[in-house]
C-alpha cells in the first residue's frame, strides 16, 4: 500500500476510534469594524447562494428517488420487517446518490468560481450536511418542504467542522495578552473576552472544537455594536467538557412531578412545596405592543395600497399572481419597531425559560412529565404557544437536567393519562378541558386538575409507566393539604386582583355553585365542599378587562 494511503488509512481509523464528548457553547461578542462587516456579508452572501444550490440538487435527487417504482414497493413492506425495510431504502438512497457523503461530493462541483474565493472546501460541506438534514425531515416525513434562504432574509449563521483551518477561534496564550481572534478569509476580527465572567473563564479553559459565526439584527445601524446595516456579530464557540455551575443555581435530590399546560405549570415533589403558577406571565405585556403594532401596519398597508382591497376590506384574488404592495417609509420604521419588539420577546422568554429551568432543578434531579405533541398544541392553542414556547422550555430542562446529572423522563399520555385516572378507585374517565377539578365518588377531591396531574407523576414509576392504586395510597394523605395550599396561594392572588387563566379553576365572582356532580363541567359543583371556597368566591370581585 503507498505511504499516503496508508496514512489516510490510519487517520480514518482514528477519527473513528475518537470518543463522543459533551459538549457546551460559550457566546463571545466581535468587535466588527466597516471593512470587515462589508466582507463578512458578502461571505454569508455566497454561502446562502451555495446552500440554495445544494439544497436544489439534493431536492432533485430525493423528487427522482420517490418517483421510483421501488420506492413504493420498500413503502409497501410490513413495518415488522424491519432489517427488509431498512435495506430496500438503503438501496435506493445509494442509487439515487441521497445521503451526507454524496451531497459532500456534489458541493464539490458547485463550489466554483467566485463562491470558491468566499467558501472554503470545509465549510461547504458544513452547508451540504445542513442542507442533507433539512431534506432528510422532509424525507421520513417530519417535514412537508424544504425553504431555500432568500437575499432578503439572508443566511445569518455559518460554522466550521474543526478549529484548525477555515473559520477558526484562537486565543492567545496569558503571556501574550490572552486576546481572542476570529480567524476567517485573511480577516483577525477580534472577540470582547470579560475575564472577570466566570462562565466565560471556565468555558476558554476547554478545547475549543469548532467555532461558528452568528449575525443577529440590532435594533437600528445606531445601536452599539452594529454596523451600516444594523447587524451585530458573535461567535458562538463549542466547547469540549460540561458548562459551567453556578454556586446559587443548587441542585435538589427528590423526585418532581411537572404538569405543563399552555399557560400553565404545576409542580409537584415528594418533599417539598407544591406551586401553580402562569407560566412565563411576564411576557403578557409585551405581546399586546406587539399586537398594537401589528394593527398599525395592518392600516399603514391598507392606506398605501387601496387598490387591493374590496369594498368589504378583504384582499382581492389574483390566483397565482403577486400583487405589488407599495410599502410606505412610515410602513417600513413601523416594521422595524415590531421586528425589535419581537427580538427582545425573544430574549425576554429564553430568560424566563433559564430562571424557571433552575427553579425546578433546585426542587429534584428527576423530572417527571408527560410526553404530549407541542406541534398538536400549535393548532389549538396558537396565540398561548407562540408566545410562550412550552417545548423549547422542555428541550431547555432536559439539557440542563442531564448537565447536572439528573435525568427527564416523558411518560406516554395513553398509557398514564394521568388527568383522568383516579388513584382512589382506579377508573379512568374521560374529562373535557373545562373540567379543571378531580373529583371522584370514590371520594378523591375537590382538587385542581394540573396538581393532581403533576401529583401522580411524581410518584409514578418510570419503568412501569401504567400508574397504580396501592402506589398512591401511601402519599395521598400527606401530598393532599400540599396541593390545597398551592391553590389557596393562587386563590390569594385573585382575591389581589390578579388575573388568572380559566385553567385554574379559579370560580369568577357570583358564579352559581350546582346541586349536584352530574351537571356541566364548566360549572363545577364540588367547589362547595371544599371548605372556605364559597367564603371567598363571594368576595372575588370580578377582573378587570
Amino acid at each position: 500500500m503507498p505511504k499516503k494511503c496508508q496514512g489516510q488509512h490510519k487517520q480514518k481509523e482514528q477519527q473513528e476510534k475518537r470518543p463522543v464528548t459533551s459538549t457546551f457553547l460559550l457566546e463571545l461578542p466581535l468587535a466588527v469594524d466597516a471593512g470587515q462587516a462589508a466582507r463578512l456579508r458578502a461571505h454569508l452572501e455566497a454561502a446562502r447562494q451555495l446552500y440554495n444550490a445544494i439544497l436544489s440538487q439534493g431536492q432533485q435527487r430525493l423528487r427522482r428517488m420517490r418517483s421510483d417504482p421501488a420506492w413504493q414497493e420498500a413503502r409497501a413492506l410490513p413495518r415488522t420487517h424491519k432489517a427488509e425495510r431498512a435495506a430496500a431504502f438503503s438501496a435506493l438512497r445509494k442509487a439515487h446518490g441521497f445521503s451526507e457523503a454524496a451531497l459532500h461530493e456534489a458541493v464539490k462541483r458547485l463550489r466554483v468560481g467566485w463562491i470558491a474565493e468566499h467558501i472554503e472546501a470545509v465549510l461547504a460541506q458544513t452547508l451540504a450536511t445542513r442542507a442533507y438534514r433539512a431534506l432528510n425531515r422532509v424525507c421520513l416525513g417530519k417535514a412537508k418542504r424544504v425553504r431555500f434562504k432568500s437575499r432578503g432574509r439572508g443566511l445569518s449563521s455559518i460554522e466550521n467542522k474543526r478549529n484548525d483551518t477555515s473559520l477558526r477561534f484562537v486565543l492567545q496564550p496569558a503571556s501574550e495578552g490572552n486576546a481572542g481572534y476570529l480567524l476567517w478569509n485573511g480577516d483577525q476580527v477580534p472577540a470582547l473576552i470579560n475575564w472577570k465572567d466566570e462562565v466565560v473563564t471556565h468555558g476558554l479553559r476547554h478545547r475549543i472544537k469548532y467555532a461558528r459565526l452568528i449575525q443577529r439584527p440590532a435594533s437600528s445601524p445606531r445601536a452599539a455594536g452594529a454596523d451600516a446595516q444594523g447587524s451585530r456579530y458573535v461567535v458562538q464557540l463549542a466547547l469540549e467538557g460540561k458548562p459551567h455551575h453556578k454556586p446559587k443555581h443548587t441542585i435538589g435530590q427528590a423526585i418532581v412531578g411537572a404538569d405543563l399546560g399552555p399557560s400553565a405549570l404545576a409542580l409537584v415533589p415528594q418533599q417539598g412545596e407544591a406551586s401553580l403558577q402562569v407560566f412565563c406571565a411576564e411576557l403578557a405585556p409585551e405581546a399586546c405592543a406587539i399586537r398594537r403594532l401589528q394593527r398599525q401596519m395592518d392600516r399603514q398597508r391598507r392606506a398605501g395600497n387601496p387598490e387591493h382591497y374590496d369594498e368589504k376590506g378583504r384582499i382581492k384574488k389574483q390566483g397565482k399572481k403577486r400583487l405589488p404592495w407599495k410599502n410606505s417609509k412610515r410602513y417600513q420604521a413601523t416594521r422595524r419597531r415590531k421586528a425589535t419588539k419581537e427580538r427582545k420577546l425573544a430574549a425576554h422568554r429564553k430568560s424566563l425559560h433559564s430562571r424557571k429551568v433552575h427553579e425546578v432543578v433546585a426542587l429534584g434531579r428527576i423530572i417527571i412529565l408527560e410526553k404530549v405533541s407541542y406541534k398538536a398544541w400549535q393548532k389549538r392553542f396558537g396565540k398561548s404557544v407562540g408566545l410562550r414556547a412550552p417545548g423549547m422550555f422542555v428541550e431547555l430542562l432536559r439539557r440542563t437536567v442531564a448537565s447536572t446529572g439528573g435525568t427527564l423522563v416523558e411518560v406516554p399520555t395513553r398509557t398514564t393519562a394521568l388527568s383522568q385516572w383516579c388513584h382512589g378507585c382506579g377508573r379512568r374517565v374521560k374529562k373535557p378541558l373545562s373540567q379543571r377539578w378531580h373529583h371522584c365518588e370514590c371520594g378523591v377531591g375537590p382538587v385542581q386538575r394540573d396538581l393532581y396531574s403533576a401529583f401522580l407523576a411524581a410518584y409514578l414509576d418510570p419503568a412501569e409507566p401504567t400508574p397504580s392504586c396501592a402506589r398512591y395510597q401511601a402519599y395521598w394523605e400527606g401530598a393532599e393539604a400540599r396541593l390545597r395550599a398551592a391553590h389557596e396561594r393562587i386563590a390569594q392572588r385573585a382575591r389581589e386582583g390578579q388575573s388568572l387563566p380559566r385553567s385554574f379553576g379559579i370560580p369568577r365572582a357570583g358564579a352559581r355553585l350546582p346541586k349536584s356532580p352530574g351537571e356541566p363541567p364548566q360549572e363545577p359543583a364540588f367547589l362547595h365542599q371544599w371548605e372556605g371556597l364559597e367564603a371567598w368566591n363571594e368576595s372575588l370581585e370580578p377582573p378587570a378587562l
